[in-house]
């Protein structure tokens, strides 16, 4: 054994083999100290605050932060971070660059497209599509139901081409055949607020009182609520005919076109 160890080559290849142990061990520890093996923590939430709380709350947490767009929401205060990626509770390591969207200081300015002669439908795609909302519609006698005559602008009729700002409520007045007066409430519980919108809207209804949880306090909050009340309900148990009849029978319940559903928001229930 000793013969062998003596050996120049054995001893070369002995000493190599040590070195790059030494390396290897070395290139591991150094390894797990940058990128701090095992020490993930939460991501915080920056949502709601202003950039400067948002770049305070970042150092304290030893993250980064970096605005990479920004959009026009009324109900933020201006500046105000909306959405992050990662999002809040996510895991990551010391150095992590969180992504922001912040609100937009004001909103844009678009031209005012034309809806007129669109079916209700269209015309909502389109006021979307242009970052304006549907604030309410209204009826007069038509051939046609649904059929956009008119757009207003602040109680006035506004015309196709007129510059407004992004985020601007139109209402429209509408055809409505005196053949086809009334429509269904649809069941709107359990949909996000912009989904249960859209069903009512498609089902000729305005959307009425909109009432939020009282501890739904952020923008995140509000796009993770869902409906867990409306009124008017979409069903209405029928009385039965036979008084021996314990079977509860319901009905949906048909209301005039334009009626208003109002709805109650809260986050869902943990499971």
């Amino acid at each position: 054994m000793s013969r062998i160890l003596e050996n120049r080559f054995v001893k070369s290849v002995l000493i190599y083999a040590g070195i790059v142990l030494v390396l290897f061990v070395s290139v591991s520890l150094y390894l797990r100290i940058y990128t701090k093996h095992g020490e993930d923590f939460p991501v915080p939430d920056f949502t709601g605050l202003s950039l400067e709380e948002a770049v305070s709350l970042a150092a304290d947490s030893d993250v980064t932060v970096e605005v990479v767009d920004s959009a026009y929401i009324h109900s933020l205060a201006p500046g105000a971070v909306f959405h992050q990626n990662p999002k809040a509770g996510s895991p990551v390591k010391s150095g992590r660059r969180i992504l922001l969207t912040t609100n937009a200081v004001s909103p844009k300015k678009i031209s005012m497209p034309n809806v007129v002669g669109y079916s209700l439908r269209q015309a909502r795609s389109e006021l979307l599509a242009r970052g304006l909302k549907l604030q309410h519609f209204s009826y007069t006698a038509d051939i046609a139901t649904n059929n956009v005559l008119k757009q207003y602008y602040s109680g006035a009729e506004i015309e196709p081409g007129t510059i407004i700002s992004t985020d601007s409520k139109i209402t429209l007045l509408c055809g409505l055949n005196p053949h086809d007066m009334h429509t269904y409430v649809p069941d709107v519980t359990g949909l996000s607020y912009s989904n249960a919108e859209s069903m009512l809207y498609d089902n000729s209804l305005n959307v009425g009182k909109v009432v939020y949880d009282e501890n739904i306090v952020t923008y995140q909050d509000s796009l993770a609520a869902r409906v867990y009340v409306q009124y008017p309900s979409p069903v209405v148990a029928v009385p039965p005919v036979d008084p021996s009849d314990t079977v509860t029978r319901y009905r949906n319940v048909s209301v005039p076109r334009g009626s208003y559903v109002s709805v109650k928001l809260g986050l869902p229930k943990a499971e």
